[in-house]
């Protein structure tokens, strides 16, 4: 793939450039020194994918990702000095359409190279993303479940843009769902802690990171974490497998909607938001088909309009919202007991 790289400070860039080239699968197109200087090149001449630093002169990264997110698309890799030291504006970065976050490798003494690995991986997997078609099989869902167990369940699959999507979706709940959440957002795994602490802080109900054997409970939500898939291993509980090991999605959200489909036995309630990609789609009409209320949110709202609109296209949603009204269709499909709510039903 050719890569852009966006960074004011020359180790940096050394170092960066060093990691690409050390692969033979990657070439650097262009290197800017600061925002405004990429979001110039990355209209002249497109990369297939931008690793974007934060702070930088002229124009930060947040800024230049909102713009190149706006006038030119492409996925973009945050590569900062420090993930969680820069924790909030990586966050507004993921929010403007960002893919992941991962520290920026360095030139060590004796002028050798260290972390690259992580930063390869995550290329490697930015560049399996548009290969990824996928069908899901559509198991059926049994009704009934037990008075242990929440009678709902909420699923959100997100990708880029989804920070600030889930953030808004989460603030807009009540207090006290009567219903268990489960989340899988895209997002490097050494990030996926510092991610889950900051929905909490956003959201209006809490928000814990899942970990191997987690129950569901009402009011509380999961956020998934590692380079895993999430899945349920239970009817009421979580845990994470490497299976199956080819996607380029860790985790995935197709495999966490086939995973319900196995093993939870309550009422569903699916909901798409903003990513780039198809991941969820499938999965998202496998639902709907076993009889599950499914939400895709809208183009409009989309700071990526990728999985959504997959869904779309599959007539996996129930209904297509705008991001503002998916809360508060959530809490009134869960007050109705089901009643379908407003909004482009198909």
């Amino acid at each position: 793939m050719k890569i852009g790289i966006v960074n004011d400070l020359e180790l940096a860039v050394e170092a960066l450039r060093r990691a690409v080239l050390s692969s033979n699968r990657h070439s650097v197109a262009w290197i800017a020194t600061n925002g405004e200087e990429a979001i110039r090149l990355a209209k002249e001449d497109p990369a297939d994918v931008i690793l974007m630093d934060l702070v930088m002169p002229r124009v930060d990264g947040v800024e230049a990702t909102r713009r190149i997110m706006k006038e030119s698309p492409c996925p973009i890799l945050v590569v900062t000095a420090t993930v969680h030291g820069h924790a909030e504006k990586v966050f507004q970065a993921l929010s403007n359409g960002a893919i992941d976050a991962v520290p920026t490798p360095i030139l060590t003494h004796g002028n050798q190279l260290a972390a690259g690995d992580q930063l390869l991986a995550k290329l490697d997997e930015l560049g399996e993303m548009q290969a990824d078609r996928r069908s899901v099989t559509t198991p059926h869902i049994t009704p009934p479940y037990s008075s242990d167990s929440p009678r709902w369940l909420v699923a959100i699959g997100a990708s880029a843009g989804g920070p600030a999507a889930l953030g808004r979706v989460l603030s807009d709940l009540p207090p006290e769902p009567s219903a268990a959440f489960v989340i899988v957002q895209h997002v490097d795994a050494h990030f996926a802690p510092t991610m889950a602490c900051w929905l909490n802080e956003r959201s209006g109900v809490p928000v814990r990171l899942a970990s191997e054997g987690s129950v569901l409970v009402n009011g509380l939500v999961l956020f998934s974490g590692g380079d895993r898939h999430l899945v349920f291993r239970s009817p009421n509980t979580l845990g994470y497998s490497a299976e199956p090991r080819h996607l380029s999605y860790r985790p995935s959200v197709d495999v966490f909607f086939q995973s319900i489909l196995k093993y939870w036995k309550g009422q569903i309630i699916g909901v798409l938001l903003t990513g780039m990609g198809r991941d969820g789609a499938a999965g998202l009409k496998a639902l709907r088909t076993a009889g599950a209320m499914t939400i895709a949110q809208d183009e409009s709202t989309s700071m990526v309009y990728g999985m959504p609109k997959a869904a779309v296209e599959l007539d996996a949603a129930v209904s297509i919202l705008p991001l503002e009204e998916i809360g508060a269709a959530i809490h009134s499909s869960l007050a109705r007991g089901g009643v379908k709510f407003s909004g482009t039903e198909r």
